[in-house]
């Protein structure tokens, strides 16, 4: 099978999407959903363990972040445009269905996905951010995610946030990576962000989630969740429901002594991960 690599620039409507293909050509589709504040860069060492399997992976630079997908104004950024974008690229792609995997916000946006239109995803990998009914309940119910979250109050202040997080060089930006991506990924993710409105682009996916979100059904296929104890965004308390928003097969995968940025930090674990959900046998 001949791998090739490539940037494809994808169009919907008045929106055109960055998506960095890899992979054989005739390899098994999987789409790759990145986080905040990430890139499709985040992905690059999962993709190559995937490609070296026989898998054809594809990973947009999402809403906000491609800079010609950069629409204005909080409401462009609701979940149902977030939805409508992947299943969008998946038709422009010419794809009837794809596994799909998703970090953080990624995964936030792949549960919905996979929610409203089964029909189109084979598989669904989700990484950090559990099922939204499951992480609503531990907004709610959970003292320590409530704690865990309070960060969140920062993001969705306009103007503030972004003072905040690109100040001095982007410090507090960077700070969030820690220690444990390594610095030449974090200077490609801070450079998106740092384009004129794509930190406000990035913050209103924040911005403009409201309460329904917590409303997404349970979904109805193949499922892997995975989930690292050393996480300071997400607790224990809705990574262990998870399971119960999930009606079809299902693994819950814990990583220890990892932290929140796992495809980077962890990708050989978590590419095993997907090619175990995808039924897949490792090269």
């Amino acid at each position: 099978m001949l791998s090739t690599s490539e940037h494809a620039h994808i169009t919907l409507g008045d929106l055109t999407f960055d998506v960095t293909i890899s992979g054989p050509a005739d390899g098994v589709p999987v789409v790759l959903l990145h986080g905040f504040p990430e890139s499709a860069a985040s992905w690059e060492p999962v993709s190559a363990l995937l490609n070296e399997s026989g898998l054809r992976t594809f990973a947009p630079n999402q809403r906000g972040y491609s800079p010609g997908a950069r629409p204005d104004g909080v409401d462009s950024y609701r979940i149902d445009h977030l939805v409508a974008d992947v299943i969008g690229l998946l038709d422009a792609l010419g794809l009837d269905s794809a596994h799909l995997v998703g970090h953080d916000w990624g995964a936030a946006v792949a549960w919905v996905v996979a929610a409203r239109h089964p029909d189109r995803i084979t598989s669904l990998t989700t990484v950090s951010v559990p099922h939204p009914g499951a992480f609503g309940w531990a907004l709610r119910e959970d003292a320590d995610q409530k704690e865990r979250s309070s960060y969140i109050r920062l993001l969705r202040m306009e103007g503030k946030a972004e003072r905040v997080l690109l100040g001095e060089n982007a410090q507090a930006l960077r700070a969030m990576f820690g220690d444990v991506v390594a610095p030449a990924l974090v200077d490609r993710h801070v450079a998106l962000l740092s384009e004129p409105g794509a930190l406000t682009a990035a913050l209103n996916w924040y911005r403009a989630m409201t309460s329904d979100f917590e409303q997404t059904p349970a979904v109805t296929v193949p499922t892997t969740y995975v989930w690292s104890t050393g996480d300071i965004a997400l607790g224990r308390a809705a990574a262990e429901r998870c399971g119960e928003f999930v009606d079809a097969p299902y693994e819950f995968v814990v990583l220890d002594d990892a932290t929140h940025w796992i495809p980077e930090q962890r990708p050989g674990d978590l590419a095993d991960a997907i090619l175990t959900r995808t039924g897949t046998t490792p090269n």
